[in-house]
């Protein structure tokens, strides 16, 4: 999933690390070896 905006949370479904995104700098997050996936506001 591609971050596209400030204040977006991604989470990983293998350890649990939750980001929140504080600048936008295109890319994807990884976390364990695979995409984190975006958490639903």
């Amino acid at each position: 999933m591609r971050i596209s905006k400030e204040g977006e949370k991604f989470f990983c479904p293998i350890c649990g690390n939750e980001v929140v995104v504080t600048k936008v700098g295109g890319g994807e997050l990884i976390c364990c070896g695979e995409p984190m996936e975006l958490v639903s506001e």
